[in-house]
């Protein structure tokens, strides 16, 4: 049986002006601001008034770690939302945008699949509303700040040597992780070794999805350390002063973004940062604004809870002030019989004791998910060669667990097969149950905080830091960066470093290769094993396939 591609399902979409689906939310005409008929933006003045209302419910989507295999988190988020407002609910979802390195990578792309998707699909996927070209253009601009203000005279008596602010492309680049600058003579500046990272994993990305306005968006920019002195006495973002025409750039892209699921129920898409190597969750402004227009909310954090869920409850919980009343953890059946061995090629053939032996990895997300004090339950998403025998197997699994577990068949049917699990989860939401509380407190030194995380949630013996590391982390302590939280830049693919080692595994160490200190965002990344801030393509990247058609239309994306 063959199915519709996801960009097929998506063209044919009927979508109904972005006016009916803001007025969904009560947002009135006047504070959209369209691009084009089916996406716009929502005014700060707007979300701003909002403020004085009662909160609606707030639901996390995550998943188990990502196999080749798929596991569907963000059409769950989708499909959720989707089957909230089917059973006759207030619901509203909020996403990220798109990255355009994984889109032409490997990953594609961000907007959902089958029927439970968001559109317009290729535009999510590609320039949108132009929000990453405004953030890489406001990161770029302080880059070129700073070699200006040195190639002038250096009045700030900027160490060179100590330049940490790097350039960023919203690109899959390899080449350009480490290069040289400002070579050519004298014209040409001071050469210097830097290198770039890709734009999602800006601390700019990571400040516009944290700020609750302007105001605060430009003292977190303002915040930023982009270099020391020969004394390491740092230099701010605001000693530069290119805080204030950042702001500029930004101001538009601080909006959140509105568009509508192929049902026509509102969606928030809106920043977009990895969960790998950033703190990996939409917008502060767009959940807290969901929150207040909406009695359910709907939101996802990036790949596996180990790392997205985990970021989400430590670092964006913790500054927002949020709560999540219910967790829907997803798990396929196919990538639970790959964590137990099953070769990619094979997965079409029932292996019951495979999916037993996989869902190792399942059980250790909802024991960490449950250490946060939050009810878990766990969204199977089908695939049609599912049997009904390891379909089994994961409920059996989950119920020992003390959780439970429901089939969604919500890519192949929209909200009409996920109900089950949207009334589920609106009754757990409802009931209080919720206890919610991060996993460290802000008083805990640095090395304490990424010490457990990496025994208490990754399941490590050790956490591997040389002596540099310790003590950096001991002189921003000193000098008041102590109380932040820490965002762990690790592989997606295992609990461990070893991107290989499936399952639930123990006894590993946790080697840290680096720290960052993003004192904008409120954060110190923990680079760890080797994973890049700055990824590459793979041997045949998707961008292979991507054209248009003689109707010029876009094909090959997914």
């Amino acid at each position: 049986m063959s199915f519709k591609t996801d960009i097929e399902i998506a063209r044919e979409a009927s979508k109904r002006p972005i006016q009916e689906i803001g007025a969904k939310l009560g947002i009135p005409t006047e504070d959209l601001l369209p691009f084009g008929h089916d996406k716009a933006k929502v005014s700060a003045d707007f979300i701003a008034a909002q403020r004085g209302k009662k909160d609606g419910k707030l639901i996390l989507v995550t998943a188990i770690n990502p196999t080749p295999a798929g596991e569907g988190k963000t059409t769950t988020t989708v499909g959720l939302g989707d089957g909230l407002n089917a059973i006759g609910k207030n619901a509203a979802i909020c996403i990220r945008e798109a990255s355009l390195g994984p889109c032409f990578g490997m990953k594609g792309g961000a907007a959902g699949g089958g029927y439970a998707q968001v559109v317009p699909m290729e535009e999510m996927n590609l320039h949108f509303t132009g929000d990453f070209h405004a953030i890489t253009s406001a990161h770029n601009l302080l880059s070129a700040m700073i070699d200006n203000h040195i190639y002038w005279g250096n009045e700030l008596e900027i160490d060179e040597r100590r330049v940490v602010w790097k350039r960023v492309l919203d690109m899959n680049d390899r080449a350009l992780r480490d290069c040289v600058t400002s070579l050519g003579g004298v014209a040409n500046g001071f050469p210097r070794q830097t290198g770039f990272d890709i734009t999602v994993a800006s601390e700019v990305m990571a400040i516009l999805c944290l700020a609750l306005d302007l105001d605060d968006l430009q003292k977190r920019l303002g915040d930023i350390i982009v270099a020391y002195r020969r004394d390491r006495s740092p230099i701010y973002c605001r000693d530069i002063k290119a805080d204030g025409a950042m702001t500029v750039l930004l101001q538009q892209a601080m909006q959140p973004n509105l568009v509508q699921t192929l049902e026509n129920n509102p969606a928030f898409v809106h920043g977009g940062p990895f969960a790998n190597i950033a703190h990996g969750c939409n917008s502060v402004v767009a959940t807290t604004t969901a929150l207040k227009l909406a009695d359910y909310v709907v939101t996802e954090a990036g790949f596996g809870a180990d790392l997205g869920a985990e970021k989400f409850m430590n670092i964006k919980c913790r500054k927002a002030g949020l709560a999540p009343d219910c967790v829907v953890l997803v798990a396929t059946v196919r990538a639970m019989k790959m964590n137990g061995g099953v070769a990619k090629a094979d997965l079409g053939d029932e292996n019951v004791d495979a999916v037993k032996a996989g869902c190792a990895n399942l059980g250790r997300h909802i024991e960490n998910v449950k250490s946060f004090g939050v009810p878990v339950v766990v969204g199977i998403n089908h695939f049609s060669g599912d049997s009904d025998a390891e379909v089994a197997a994961v409920v059996d699994y989950v119920e020992g667990q003390g959780s439970e577990a429901i089939l969604c068949k919500h890519w192949a049917h929209g909200s009409e097969g996920i109900k089950e699990l949207a009334t589920r989860v609106a009754e757990i939401a409802d009931s209080g149950a919720s206890q919610f509380a991060p996993l460290y407190a802000d008083d805990l030194s640095l090395m304490e905080k990424i010490e457990t995380i990496a025994k208490r949630i990754y399941r490590a013996d050790e956490v591997l830091a040389d002596k540099k590391i310790r003590d950096q982390l001991r002189q921003w302590e000193e000098a008041g960066y102590g109380n932040l939280p820490v965002c762990m830049a690790k592989t997606q693919y295992s609990f461990s470093t070893d991107p290989n080692l499936r399952g639930a595994p123990v006894g590993h160490s946790l080697p840290v290769r680096e720290v960052r200190l993003s004192a904008g965002a409120g954060f110190v990344v923990v680079v760890c094993g080797e994973i890049m801030t700055m990824p590459g393509l793979p041997r045949v990247p998707s961008a292979e396939a991507i054209m248009l058609n003689d109707a010029g239309e876009i094909e090959g994306l997914f």
